[in-house]
C-alpha cells in the first residue's frame, strides 16, 4: 500500500523485500509438503499397502494442486454455488434416486441369467468340502 501510495525507490525496495520473503516462504513450504510426501510413500510401502493405494497417492503427488468447486447443477441445468442450495440440491437428487416406487414389481419378475442356476449344496457337500 505503501508504493501505490508514494512510488518512491524506498517503498520499491520495501516492496521487492517483501515479495522475496514470500517466495522464500512459499518455496520452503512446497519442499516441506514433498518431503512429507515421500515420507508417506515410504511408510506405506513399508505397510506394504496395495498397489492401487500406493499408485492413488504417486497420481495425486504428481498432478500437483488440483483446485476444487463447490459448483452444481440444479433441475434446470443452472449453476448453484450456495452451501445450503447445494445441499438441498444434492437431498432431493438421492431422494429421487434412492426412493422407487413399485419394488415389489421388481420382486415378481423372473430372473434370467446367462449361466445356469445351481442348486444348493447339501450338508454333506460342504462337510466334504471343509475338510479337504
Amino acid at each position: 500500500m505503501q508504493w501505490v501510495q508514494d512510488p518512491n525507490q524506498n517503498n520499491v525496495d520495501n516492496l521487492n523485500n517483501v515479495r522475496r520473503e514470500a517466495s522464500i516462504n512459499f518455496r520452503n513450504k512446497k519442499k516441506e509438503y514433498l518431503k512429507h510426501k515421500i515420507v508417506e510413500l515410504e511408510t506405506n510401502s513399508q505397510v506394504k499397502l496395495s498397489e492401487t493405494c500406493i499408485g492413488t497417492l504417486i497420481n495425486g503427488f504428481q498432478k500437483g494442486y488440483q483446485p476444487r468447486t463447490n459448483i452444481v447443477k440444479d433441475e434446470k441445468g443452472d449453476l448453484v454455488s450456495e452451501c445450503h442450495s447445494i445441499l438441498a440440491r444434492w437431498r432431493n437428487h438421492f431422494s429421487q434416486l434412492l426412493n422407487i416406487h413399485g419394488v415389489n414389481d421388481v420382486r415378481q419378475r423372473e430372473i434370467h441369467t446367462a449361466e445356469p442356476l445351481v442348486p444348493e449344496p447339501s450338508a454333506s457337500e460342504v462337510e466334504l468340502a471343509i475338510e479337504s
